[in-house]
């Protein structure tokens, strides 16, 4: 009012001078009219104006008359509240990338922005940003007229405040009711916020098409990265003017198509960074030499090159990190609104999951795992360089499957998951099969199942004799008895308990699992993290063979192994160390969580068996293939049925890795490359080799598994697994082993006799009969009939038992041996082994030269032996089998040796002294006729008494 005051004292005062000069003089009258005509239309127009205005005003009050008014924490929240993709970190802190989003968005400071770019952006989208309060008035008056005339809603011309208001506090909705809030905001968030404040918030959410992955990208970081390959803070003004250009039309300019290929034409992106380069000059930003410079630059050959994306290059590593930063971040969420996570229904679980994707996807979080990524990288070539079997065919979707690899390394101690390989295609299958397959773990159960819980109730120490005979379970509660077989489908005797688990007997683990409660046992294998397993399985008895219904994952199968690594100390294994909010602050940091499944003593005993199957046993060919050997591994082989699954899982002082080969439709794996056994720890070894190559660190070298007190070193007898007996002394039966002190054997053997025994023409020993000549016998060790009444002896005594004397007797074929064939060799007599089964020995008969008069002179024990040494002498021998029941053979040929004897000269007639003496005639005289072999042998058992018949040993010698 005080304007219009004075603007009519001046039009009043510029009229007197006009009168003063009496150039109105002629129309006094005329001029008053005009005047007075003057001062009414000036009137009108002013109060007009105030009128419009007025209305105007109202009319955009009741506009924003609904809009909160907002403090500056509710809009500082706002304007920050930006998407921002989350980041996953490697255990050394490099980064992996971010996880899977819509949009890639990285949050940068203003002072990390290159100064080119705010200037491009400033010239560009709002020339006046730094001398407004946040609107330019004239788009106001623009808007109310084309509200008042009906025009067309035209909301361009926005400053960079309102741009921001429109992005993060109000709807993208077009209307002037919006454009009215958004004036209102964008004058409030001016008096709240810095420029550089709101230039850095509306930098981070402004969308800037495509990346050089055909992702989408906001936010000046992003750009910077996705399109040029550099940060925003080393943006050249070139770069600068094109990102600048970018925000009008973002898909229109942007570089990249949506798969990462530059594009064919350029043209409309590179004409708008032109048109900021020009604005930037007339602006004053930029010297004209700097504007031809910069229009001179060819910017195509500055573009990124197109990079996988960190879910191209490690596939499954970023799936299985988003799956349990979810599995984190929905328990968090639930705990934060004061619910435990395990007490929500179905309903609420699903809800708190997309809660928990949705903060993963925006809030910018910090993921850092336990991955090392030498390792990790190392692994995934080595895992492609080994062979595998043949690739199958899917009979149900006619596709090509491949034998894959599910493999799993950790740290004993801490659970820390060090590296994995989730399979050799990630796009072939979509599916993890170290931490996601589900598969049975065979003969990897033993050690878990059977043997580990039994020798922590006492039940067995690894010494104790076991036998692996036929055996049929009906204790199963189905009605049907459990008839379980070894892989080889023979059969070994009695071994011990350390030989079973070397050789993967599956019998004796059954016998031994037959003795156990099934729900303590399958108890430990709950705390040792088995979260497939069913409640009705824990019944089962094949389980204690891997028998599972489902299975057990690579990753929980390993995480179990380690127990025995640590002690008997179970620790949870884990992939995430913790989550981090933007800022830094802590979200989330895993706690080890510890279980106590077995003592220190079991833990070592189990690792000492398991040493022994590596050493010598179904993983002994594992030392050949390892490039540090000296690495005290510990291990089980498991083979499923139908050989459908090869696993092999050991453990070190510090690490331990699992494995496990097979197809993810059941399918029985061939034998190529030295069979699927030795296949997959082939594949396990140049894993393992490759991650100490790629982290020497990682060697245990010289550290041994720890052995702990209350561990010591005893004998046994190897028939019973008691304390040895005098018997079972003889019989060299006795082994040593160790025990758990706690279980030390504390009777003597009682399983053993005394009895005669013979040997036969096969070799074979069997009890004497009362009939057979006792010099024909040997005094021998038997298991006694009764000791093991439901297990048929025959099945007991193996050949590698030379001591033990079958239970069989052996039968008399009725009829006397056949007659053998001797000759001279050397000082010996030699002849071939009887061919009849029941020839126990033979008996040797002498005369002497040019007698027939024979003797026995030496027996020789055993059907199977062939020789019998002679002295020196002129004889004739002959010699004689005999069975085992005394009966003889028929003569052999006989053998001489030395000569005959000289014939006796006539007897001497006194000599007439008168007569003279005749020269004796010419000739030889007489010679001796040959003996006569005895008809009937001689009475047996009578020496000559020359020394030479003392019984030989089985092989025949004096």
């Amino acid at each position: 009012m005080n304007h219009l005051t004075s603007f009519i004292e001046k039009l009043k005062h510029f009229m007197k001078v006009l009168d003063d000069k009496n150039i109105f003089k002629f129309s006094r009258i005329t001029g008053k009219v005009v005047w007075n005509l003057f001062l009414i239309l000036l009137v009108i127009t002013v109060a007009g104006g105030f009128f419009a205005t007025g209305v105007g005003a109202g009319y955009f009050a009741s506009l924003v008359k609904d809009e909160p008014i907002r403090t500056y924490d509710n809009m500082k929240n706002d304007i920050y509240n930006y998407s921002e993709t989350s980041k996953i970190y490697f255990e050394d802190g490099t980064l992996l990338g971010n996880l899977r989003s819509d949009v890639i968005r990285q949050e940068v400071k203003i002072k990390d922005i290159s100064p080119h770019l705010v200037d491009a952006v400033v010239a560009t989208e709002d020339q006046y940003f730094h001398e407004h309060d946040g609107i330019v008035p004239k788009a106001i008056a623009r808007a109310i007229f084309q509200e008042v005339t009906g025009a067309a809603v035209q909301t361009g011309g926005s400053t960079l405040t309102q741009q921001l208001v429109k992005n993060q506090i109000l709807t993208r909705e077009v209307s002037f009711d919006r454009k009215a809030k958004e004036m209102l905001l964008a004058l409030r968030l001016e008096r709240y916020f810095e420029k550089d404040e709101i230039l850095e918030a509306y930098l981070n959410i402004v969308p800037f098409g495509r990346n050089a992955s055909g992702r989408n990208v906001a936010g000046i970081q992003a750009a910077a990265q996705g399109i040029f390959g550099v940060d925003a803070k080393e943006l050249s003004l070139p770069q600068a003017a094109f990102i600048a250009g970018l925000p009008q039309s973002p898909f229109g300019y942007t570089p990249f198509t949506n798969d990462g290929k530059v594009k064919e034409n350029l043209n409309a992106g590179l004409t708008r960074m032109k048109t900021v380069l020009s604005r930037m000059h007339t602006g004053g930003y930029i010297t004209k030499e700097q504007y031809e410079k910069a229009l001179a630059t060819d910017i195509t050959k500055e573009f990124a090159k197109d990079s996988p994306s960190p879910f191209e290059q490690y596939p499954h590593l970023t799936m299985e990190i988003e799956r349990r930063a979810i599995n984190v971040m929905k328990k968090q969420l639930a705990e934060q609104d004061g619910k435990k996570y395990s007490e929500l229904t179905s309903t609420e679980r699903v809800s708190y999951k997309k809660a928990a994707e949705l903060e993963l996807r925006k809030k910018g979080y910090k993921i850092h795992t336990t991955i090392n990524k030498p390792v990790y990288d190392a692994m995934q070539a080595a895992k492609n360089k080994v062979p595998y079997g043949r690739d199958i065919i899917n009979p149900d979707t006619g596709e090509k499957e491949i034998e894959d690899v599910g493999a799993v390394l950790l740290d004993n101690k801490t659970g820390a998951i060090i590296s994995f390989v989730g399979g050799r295609d990630y796009y072939q299958e979509n599916l993890n099969h170290a931490t996601q397959s589900i598969r049975p773990n065979g003969s990897t159960m033993k050690p878990l199942l059977v043997y580990a819980p039994a020798m922590e109730q006492g039940i067995i120490q690894p010494g104790s004799i076991i036998p692996d005979t036929k055996f049929s379970y009906s204790g199963t509660g189905s009605g049907k008895a459990w008839t379980p077989s070894n892989y080889s489908k023979s059969y070994h005797g009695l071994v011990t308990a350390r030989k079973a688990l070397q050789w993967s007997y599956n019998i004796p683990a059954a016998r031994t699992y037959v003795k156990m409660d099934p729900l303590k046992a399958t108890e430990n294998l709950y705390k040792m993290g088995f979260t497939s397993l069913k409640e009705n399985e824990r019944y089962h008895r094949a389980l204690a063979l891997g028998g599972m219904e489902d299975g057990v994952s690579v990753e929980e199968a390993t995480n179990a192994y380690a127990t025995f690594g640590n002690s008997g100390e179970f620790v949870d294994g884990f992939m995430i160390s913790k989550i981090e909010s933007k800022d830094g602050s802590d979200l989330y940091s895993h706690k080890p969580k510890k279980t106590k499944v077995f003592s220190p003593q079991t833990a070592y005993l189990t690792i000492d068996m398991m040493r022994t199957v590596v050493k010598s046993g179904t993983a002994g060919g594992l030392s050949s293939m390892l490039d540090y050997p000296g690495e005290d591994w510990a291990g089980k082989t498991g083979t499923t049925q139908s050989v459908e699954d090869a696993w092999f899982i050991a453990t070190n002082p510090k690490l331990t890795m699992g494995l496990r080969l097979g197809y993810d439709t059941p399918t029985q794996i061939d034998e190529s490359h030295g069979g699927h056994g030795r296949r997959s720890q082939r594949v396990w070894a140049a894993l393992m080799n490759a991650a100490y190559k790629a982290d020497p660190d990682l060697r245990s070298g010289s550290t041994r598994h720890k052995r702990p007190g209350g561990i010591v070193t005893a004998s046994f007898c190897g028939i019973s697994g008691k304390l040895p007996s005098p018997l079972c002394k003889e019989a060299g039966l006795v082994k040593t082993d160790l025990f758990n002190v706690k279980y030390l054997p504390k009777t003597q053997d009682d399983s053993l006799q005394q009895v005669k025994y013979v040997v036969n023409s096969q070799g074979k020993k069997f009890k004497a009969l009362a009939s057979t000549p006792g010099s024909f016998t040997s005094d021998g060790v038997m298991i006694k009939e009764e000791y093991f009444k439901d297990i048929d002896l025959k099945d007991v005594i193996k050949d590698d038992w030379d001591n033990i004397i079958g239970e069989d007797e052996l039968a008399d074929n009725g009829k006397a041996p056949s007659a053998v064939g001797i000759k001279k060799s050397g000082s010996s007599l030699t002849w071939g082994a009887s061919g009849e089964n029941d020839v126990i020995g033979y008996r040797v008969y002498r005369t002497p030269n040019g007698s027939d008069s024979y003797s026995k002179v030496g027996e020789v024990k055993g059907g199977d032996a062939t020789s019998f040494k002679i002295s020196g002498g002129n004889f004739t021998y002959i010699v004689r089998a005999v069975d085992i029941s005394g009966k003889e053979s028929k003569n052999s040929n006989a053998v001489k040796v030395g000569e005959d004897p000289k014939p006796e000269p006539p007897p001497e007639k006194p000599e007439d002294p008168k007569k003279p003496k005749d020269p004796p005639p010419p000739g030889d005289g007489d010679k001796p006729k040959p003996p006569k072999p005895p008809v009937d042998p001689p009475p047996s058992g009578e020496d000559d008494g020359d020394g030479e018949g003392d019984s030989g040993d089985n092989n025949g010698n004096g």
